[in-house]
């Protein structure tokens, strides 16, 4: 089809982080940028009062899920109508939900997303990719001429991201794994309306087909992961095989280095607390230049106040800028890109089981923080199943079991996993998809 060789129409929300990292991913795609779907010039201000609205009850709900008794009250309430159901056995699953029917009535009788739609269509035909169900469910309604797809964000999905008729949809979908196929397929999504992909990570953490950029990346962490080399001398002939003939001057320079972990705070600024607790459990670690520590808070200015305060309190002033770092941008696009930057230099996430769960893809062994919602309890399923990341043990006594992790090797061998057993390659096949362009990549195997 010719429209499969036009630039797409990439839209997002900007609700979480999820939605807009997996469209930032997809940045060099997109047609004239990417577009925030619940806030773009023009937008009708009924259309923005309904997402608003939708925005933040998820936040609030989200900030309150750390408070004893309420919180995890609150949010399995909001949880019980989008959670997940069990996979075994296999089932008929298309019967809608209240949450799907929810969105429709929006869609057909509010018209959200009707004038974003209506302008895309006056202007061409071209492909339409969406990295959330909402915007993908308006194209169809409101009867968007060209192709319509959906980017799932998660290692597992909800009877909402599929459409309330799917046998008679033409919305095509992008899964990151295996078990968001097999998924939709029980929702009642067409197998041959469904690409198996990977998660679309940035393509400046990935350096093309041949991986040059991770593999960069991967050996330098590797080498700092693992100082007393147990990794390393067990699996010798296969890095070095991988990582060329500089991998041994690479391990010479980088294992004396000290590791450095990058906790992020979610989107809703939930577990903020795990941030503090790192402060103070690491104050000696970031004073003695053995351990580095970069705080992500994204576009939360209270936040970044928050641990400055700590910071001043605990008094580790001196290592912010040499060991200790707080990350905070002025605005989402800033974020993406800047995150993705200061992963390049990272050997350890430590993140709830958000859609960075991905990233170990990219050879970021990862630290997994409380799940937050259903698809973040799969998502920790799915990561500790390639073998890509371990639970967090007790924040507060980081400064010992962190170290151990990092003496044994054992983290080294998270991160090499990840690499190998999680799709690294997610952006360049959902281009070759979009364009019709073959690229030299092997077929994912369907892990569920």
């Amino acid at each position: 089809m010719e429209s499969m060789h036009q630039k797409p129409w990439v839209i997002s929300v900007n609700m979480g982080y999820g939605h807009g990292r997996a469209a930032y991913g997809l940045e060099d795609l997109a047609f004239e940028g990417i577009i925030t779907a619940n806030h773009y010039p023009g937008i009708p201000e009924r259309d923005q009062r309904l997402w608003n609205s939708t925005r933040r009850l998820y936040e609030i709900v989200s900030r309150l899920q750390p408070i004893p008794v309420l919180g995890p009250a609150v949010f399995g309430i909001m949880d019980y109508f989008q959670r997940i159901p069990s996979f075994y056995p296999r089932r008929d699953l298309s019967k809608t939900t209240i949450q799907l029917n929810e969105m429709y009535h929006l869609i057909e009788h509010e018209g959200l997303g009707k004038h974003l739609i209506d302008k895309l269509a006056a202007r061409d035909h071209r492909p339409l990719i969406s990295t959330f169900f909402v915007p993908a469910f308006a194209a169809e309604v409101h009867g968007y001429p060209g192709d319509i797809y959906c980017v799932c964000c998660d290692a597992d999905v909800s009877r909402a991201w599929a459409p309330r008729d799917p046998k008679r949809s033409r919305i095509r979908y992008i899964a990151p794994n295996g078990r968001v196929v097999e998924r939709l397929k029980l929702y009642g999504v067409k197998e041959n309306q469904i690409f198996l992909t990977g998660f679309p990570l940035p393509k400046q953490n990935i350096g093309g087909p041949e991986s040059i950029i991770v593999k960069k990346d991967l050996a330098a962490r590797i080498a700092r992961l693992d100082p007393n080399r147990i990794f390393i001398e067990k699996y010798h002939e296969t890095l070095q095989e991988d990582f060329g003939a500089d991998w041994e001057i690479i391990n010479r320079e980088c294992r004396k280095c000290p590791v450095t972990v990058t906790f992020s705070v979610g989107g809703a600024g939930a577990q903020q607390n795990i941030g503090q607790e790192l402060l103070w459990s690491l104050r000696k670690p970031l004073l003695r230049n053995q351990i580095r520590l970069n705080l992500e808070v994204g576009t939360r200015k209270p936040l970044a106040h928050f641990y400055h305060q700590e910071i001043r309190r605990l008094g580790l002033q001196s290592a912010v800028g040499k060991t200790l770092a707080i990350h905070y941008y002025d605005d989402r696009p800033g974020y993406f890109r800047g995150i993705a930057h200061t992963l390049r230099s990272t050997d350890v996430l430590w993140t709830k089981p958000s859609e960075l769960s991905f990233y170990t893809g990219l050879g970021l062994p990862i630290i997994i923080a409380p799940p937050i919602g259903s698809q973040e309890e799969f998502n920790k399923m799915w990561l500790m199943t390639v073998g890509g990341g371990i639970p967090q043990f007790e924040p507060a006594y980081a400064d010992e079991w962190l170290f151990d992790w990092i003496d044994s090797g054992g983290l080294a061998r998270f991160a090499w996993n990840g690499f190998i057993e999680a799709p690294t390659h997610g952006t360049y096949r959902i281009e070759s998809i979009l364009t019709g362009e073959k690229v030299p990549l092997a077929t994912l195997p369907l892990v569920v």
